[in-house]
């Protein structure tokens, strides 16, 4: 998930990714909902290294005070205040970048990704140097640090989705021939560097996790073998925490690939049954596509948590009202829920709207569908035209 809602200034660039009195809110609204454990949507380490627009930012001279600081003190503390963990998903993006605000990318070597994708063009990305990857090693511990500080029971590095950490891991985009690439574990060593860093300087009992694809489909790329064979790794570098997703930029996956995913809800589970049996200290999540309570509790004769994302965007209380017994299933939206833009697009301005103190639109019903669908045209039409001065950015404004 990411929310953009944070700060953002076009040039300015020390103003950006501070955590807003709307992230407060939809913080505090999924505290609320008694969820165990809340992650957070990206939290990038510069100012010129995002995902987006409106991103969470923990830069690497960031003071433990102040209204950075501040802000990200208050979104773990709202977000904690009904029993709930927080822990904040950090990550680089490496050659996802909008070229606009990064014609410079790193990643680990030089694959570009080609066209456009959610509307964002990339630049070539250089292979990054020992130098740069040893300030992105200490990005991420400082980011583990200050969250420490802040209030928020662990880190989560983002390993999936073909951000910079992915790109290290999957061969189609790894193809380097020093310590960093060939085998498997040498295109892990960047995670584990990181990894021994953070534990270095953080205190026992701060939560360390991890996402990684369980597959990327696509040739060339990271596969289940290799997923079960790093889970071990991690296993071994005391990551609390494995949360199995899927896919990349290039191959999407958040969409059932299989009958057997359908029928089980989860689109990455399958895989899980292939890679959890042999961890017996990590804990493992696998997030993606649940809709039901019984989908659910299936899904943990296999692993030990569930990830919900834009089903809780629809329904902050889900988790909740599941619990109470009040409901066994998410609404059901009347959109195609294989879209990934599209429902990426609605779970964001939901957040929005939550943000502003609304309730979010119910995509149940078909009117707001289509007066959806009328906004989110206008609202792209808008984006399209400020192309240039990149003043816009979130998701769709709803009245």
């Amino acid at each position: 998930m990411t929310e953009k809602l944070s700060s953002w200034h076009p040039q300015e660039e020390e103003i950006r990714g501070i955590p807003s009195p709307e992230i407060h809110n939809v913080y505090q609204r999924w505290g609320e909902g008694n969820l165990g454990h809340i992650l957070t949507g990206n939290i990038m380490l510069a100012y010129d290294q995002l995902e987006a627009p409106g991103n969470l930012i923990i830069p690497t001279d960031a003071p433990f005070d102040g209204p950075r600081f501040d802000a990200f003190a208050k979104l773990a503390t709202v977000a904690k205040a009904y029993g709930s963990l927080i822990t904040g998903q950090v990550t680089h993006p490496g050659r996802q970048v909008d070229r606009r605000i990064q014609p410079q990318p790193l990643s680990a070597s030089d694959v570009q990704l080609e066209g456009r994708v959610l509307g964002i063009e990339f630049a070539k990305p250089h292979p990054a140097s020992q130098e740069e990857l040893d300030e992105v090693v200490r990005s991420f511990t400082f980011a583990a640090s200050y969250l420490h500080r802040a209030g928020f029971d662990g880190i989560e590095l983002q390993g999936a989705h073909g951000y910079l950490l992915s790109q290290f891991l999957s061969r189609s985009t790894n193809l380097r021939t020093d310590d960093y690439g060939g085998s498997l574990r040498n295109r892990a060593r960047l995670i584990m560097d990181i990894a021994r860093s953070i534990r270095a300087n953080t205190p026992a009992g701060f939560i360390m996790g991890i996402k990684i694809n369980s597959v990327e489909f696509q040739s060339d790329g990271f596969t289940v073998d290799e997923a079960r064979d790093l889970c071990s790794m991690l296993e071994e570098a005391t990551f609390d925490f494995v949360e199995l997703s899927g896919g990349t930029y290039q191959s999407m996956a958040f969409k059932h690939e299989r009958e057997s995913t359908r029928k089980r809800e989860a689109f990455f589970l399958d895989f899980a049954d292939m890679i959890v049996p042999q961890l017996r200290k990590t804990k493992t999540y696998v997030t993606g596509g649940f809709k039901t309570l019984g989908g659910m509790l299936e899904a943990l004769k296999t692993v030990d948590g569930v990830g919900v994302g834009r089903a809780v965007c629809q329904e902050f209380s889900l988790a909740k009202d599941m619990l109470s017994g009040s409901i066994s299933a998410a609404v059901n939206q009347k959109v195609d829920l294989d879209d990934f833009a599209l429902t990426n697009i609605i779970a964001g301005s939901q957040i929005r709207q939550v943000g502003k103190g609304k309730e979010p639109i119910d995509m149940s019903k078909e009117e707001n569908v289509q007066a959806f669908l009328k906004a989110m045209r206008t609202w792209a039409r808008r984006m399209e035209e400020d192309a240039q001065t990149m003043r816009l950015y979130g998701y769709v404004d709803l009245d």
